[in-house]
């Protein structure tokens, strides 16, 4: 499944871009550092994993942060803190650690998995990396945070809904493997927000209604104009801004928006169109009600554990409909909220879904 593998930003490229044209200089030019390293990195990370390969496979789960101290090398980062250490003096360190053994937990009480491959991976993270760099991203083996630019993003250790999605991708990569473009790229994008979600609301202990449904809603800085990157409840109403525009997330399948599959291109809107399933998401956590990571992240996590590299909207809608009635009965208010949440979005139920892959 390594052909599938990307790396996996929590910075739309197009909000980047937009910043490249700010009145701000600075702003500027830690966008377009931010755009130019994460490329770089795609080459970088095969580099990476002659070291670091052996150490992130079995291990319990065990955490391991690492402090970069500003350089991109990674292999030259330090160990700052490692599993049953105590909290350090350097706050995003602590983050990192307790953002990683948040979601850790999750993933063992919630749906039995142990660790991100289900075979006790160790989660090793990096804070601090590079200047003024506006992401967070999972590799395949690690994630790795930057500081942001102080100006429009702040430290991305400071959003556990952020670690969530981040290791929500590597959930998805040791399971479905879903290619990261087009549909399946999108659907990938919204798996790792309904991770992020969930995750946020089991740690608050919130309820689907109770819950604020913003990804990254604690990235930017006090004096930016924009409630989060993304918005489950209701896509394209994120952020509205001279800075970086409209949030241009649909919540319909009538608004999908067609783009490149390239990286200009955002890989043909997987930043973008991962709005349609998140809405579909978010009105199956409301419409069954209660918390989101029971029947709601249950039926979801199954259907992603039955889903194939390829498989694009219709598929997976149609994979939710039937794990609904596996796990609480066909014609159950369950299914029931399923089939109509996908039809709020644009998608309607086939009669006869198919279940390709795991089961």
């Amino acid at each position: 499944m390594t052909s599938s593998r990307r790396l996996n930003c929590i910075t739309p490229p197009f909000i980047l871009t937009r910043l490249l044209d700010s009145d701000n200089a600075d702003i500027r030019q830690a966008a377009l550092a931010t755009l130019l390293t994460t490329a770089q990195l795609r080459g970088e990370r095969r580099v990476r994993g002659l070291i670091a390969g052996a150490l992130s496979m079995q291990g319990d789960g065990r955490r391991s942060i690492y402090n970069c101290k500003h350089s991109t090398f990674l292999p030259s980062a330090k160990l700052a803190r490692s599993e049953d250490d105590g909290p350090v003096k350097d706050a995003a360190v602590n983050r990192a650690y307790e953002g990683f053994g948040t979601t850790r937990s999750f993933y063992r009480e919630v749906f039995q998995r142990d660790s991100i491959d289900g075979h006790g991976m160790r989660l090793q993270g990096y804070v601090h990396r590079g200047t003024r760099y506006n992401n967070a991203f999972w590799d395949g083996q690690e994630m790795v945070f930057g500081d942001g630019d102080g100006e429009v993003f702040t430290d991305f250790t400071g959003s556990l809904d952020v670690i969530a999605h981040e290791l929500g991708h590597g959930i998805t990569e040791h399971t479905a493997g879903l290619e990261y473009h087009n549909q399946s790229g999108a659907l990938n994008e919204s798996l790792s927000d309904v991770a992020g979600s969930m995750v946020k609301q089991w740690f608050l202990k919130q309820t689907a209604e109770q819950a604020d449904w913003l990804i990254g809603n604690d990235v930017f800085t006090p004096s930016i104009d924009a409630d989060a990157l993304r918005s489950m409840k209701a896509p394209g109403t994120a952020f509205d801004n001279k800075l970086f525009g409209k949030d241009p997330q649909p919540a319909h399948m009538d608004n999908f928006v067609k783009l490149p599959d390239t990286e200009d291109g955002d890989n043909g809107g997987v930043h973008v169109n991962s709005g349609i399933p998140n809405k579909a998401f978010y009105l199956v956590a409301t419409g069954i009600g209660g918390n989101s990571w029971e029947a709601p992240g249950h039926i979801w996590y199954e259907s992603l554990r039955a889903s194939t590299q390829t498989t694009d909207f219709q598929e997976f809608a149609d994979t939710t409909f039937t794990k609904a009635a596996e796990l609480y009965g066909a014609g159950s208010s369950q299914q029931q909220a399923v089939k109509e949440a996908w039809a709020q979005v644009g998608i309607s139920i086939t009669t006869t879904p198919t279940l390709l892959g795991r089961v």
